[in-house]
This record gives C-alpha cells, structure tokens and sequence, in this order.
C-alpha cells in the first residue's frame, strides 16, 4: 500500500464513520420547543459538530490501523476478495470443453 492509498483509505473511513456518527446525540429545536420561525422543527440546534470531529478522528484511525494491518500483512488479498465475490479469472476447463 502506498501513501496516497493509505490517506485515500483514511478518508474514506473517516467520512464514512463520520456520516454514521453525525444524527447522534443531535438536539432538534422541536425537541428543545425553541422552533425559529420559517425553519423546520427538525433543524439542529445543537450538532456538537466539533465534539463528533475529534470521536470520528481518533475511531477512524484505529478502524483505519485495523485496515493497514490487515492489508500489509497479507491476511487478506486482493485475490482473496476476487474469490469471495466472484470476480476471480474463470477455472480452467478440462475435459471435452462444454
């Protein structure tokens, strides 16, 4: 794995992780009965966005070290995952080629 894959694969865990963490612990003004007028009453009023950041950052590095580990240890390939899914080179046919 080279250093732009690995910053790729942060980024990607990272965003993904993050998007997942966002609706949690968000207070709505429909919940805090504190509803401006002209906004919808599901609109954020408090998100703790700089709070969700830092989780996202450090859980993203560790799932992310997870990742490298696996990868550069050769646990799994890229082989393996064409094998799994089934993208793999077609078997070798013997016989009287039906």
């Amino acid at each position: 794995m080279g250093p732009v894959s690995a910053i790729v694969l942060y980024a990607i865990v990272w965003f993904m992780l993050f998007l997942i963490i966002l609706p949690i612990r968000v207070q709505t003004q429909g919940d805090l009965n504190n509803i401006v007028p002209g906004t919808h009453a599901g609109a954020p009023e408090h998100h703790h966005l700089k709070k969700k950041a830092l989780w996202c950052t450090g859980l993203s590095f560790l799932i992310w070290g997870a990742f490298v580990a696996i990868i550069l240890s050769g646990v799994i390939s890229v082989d393996n995952l064409e094998d799994w899914v089934g993208r793999g080179a077609p078997a070798a046919t013997t016989g009287t080629g039906e």
